[in-house]
């Protein structure tokens, strides 16, 4: 195969499920866009799509040269951004992640002070829970992530470098009725419903045993900022890192919960996660130094 044009047309039929839907995605005619999938087809040696009435399905052969095609194509464009980045960042593409906590401060602010400098780089962020950004890391469409590091550990494919750690706090918003209680238990929790993000296996133990839930969380989801405006609108708990809701809570819009952290034994755990034994294009290499600086400046402790 000469170039990746063939596997960009199969990718774009494969998510567009029509061929009329895929040769105008990748600008096409249709007539082409058959021929360019046929010559695909034949030089693999097997049939990639089943073609039907209302559009398209793959083969057991489509769906694996379907996952091997977006890592080549994600391979080709990591390499072709490394190489037009090398002393230019202006030129400059960064794909990263972040998990929901991170998302919430540390990685707006360092993507401010990256663009701020370099302002031309092209950024692609994706927001998900470790698990999600794992993935998207070993399937080459992220090159570096910043989420929970617990359940990675020991992981040889990754490089993970642990960030600073912040003091676990709940919280609600400031009229909520459990503040009026004297000598707050976990107990009191079960009163009412609990909003968090997804949480590795250890935290989801310890709360649930303080609080006597077998399933500690009412609401998952990980969109903090959903979960900010769920607390601060109705009797919804939820818990975070402080260094997140720092801000709200100093400004009065949020209050923290009289119970003592430690009884939970919440703590953040952020780290720098990239490919083991892959070297970080420039645009990545810079925003990891843009969040060591920031990461050594914290809030302070919650009081």
């Amino acid at each position: 195969m000469n170039d990746l044009r063939q596997l960009r047309h199969f990718v774009a039929l494969a998510e567009q499920g029509h061929f009329a839907r895929a040769a105008e995605a990748v600008h096409l005619s249709q007539p082409a866009l058959s021929r360019s999938i046929q010559a695909l087809e034949a030089q693999l040696g097997c049939s990639l799509v089943d073609r039907h009435s209302r559009g398209i399905s793959l083969t057991a052969h489509g769906h694996l040269v379907l996952e091997h095609a977006r890592r080549l194509l994600a391979g080709s464009l990591a390499l072709s951004n490394a190489v037009n980045q090398l002393g230019n960042l202006e030129a400059g593409e960064l794909r990263l992640g972040a998990g929901p906590y991170p998302a919430a401060r540390l990685i707006p602010q360092a993507l401010g002070q990256l663009l701020q400098r370099y302002p031309r780089v092209q950024v692609k962020l994706d927001i998900g829970n470790w698990l999600e950004l794992r993935d998207s890391l070993l399937d080459s469409a992220i090159e570096l992530f910043v989420a929970d590091i617990r359940e990675l550990q020991g992981d040889a494919r990754l490089q993970i470098e642990a960030l600073r750690v912040h003091q676990g706090v709940l919280f609600c918003r400031p009229a909520h009725p459990l503040l009026q209680r004297r000598d707050l238990q976990p107990r009191d929790l079960l009163d009412f419903p609990l909003a968090g993000t997804q949480l590795p296996q250890a935290v989801e133990r310890s709360l649930g045993h303080a609080s006597g839930r077998a399933q500690p969380l009412s609401v998952q989801c990980d969109n903090f900022l959903v979960l900010k405006r769920l607390v601060a609108d109705s009797d919804v708990l939820s818990m975070a890192p402080w260094d997140v809701i720092a801000e709200e809570v100093g400004a009065g819009q949020l209050s923290l919960l009289p119970l003592a952290p430690a009884s939970l034994q919440q703590q953040s755990a952020y780290g720098l996660v990239s490919r083991a034994g892959h070297s970080l294009s420039p645009a990545a290499q810079a925003m990891v130094e843009v969040i060591r600086r920031l990461d050594a400046v914290t809030p302070r402790a919650a009081g």
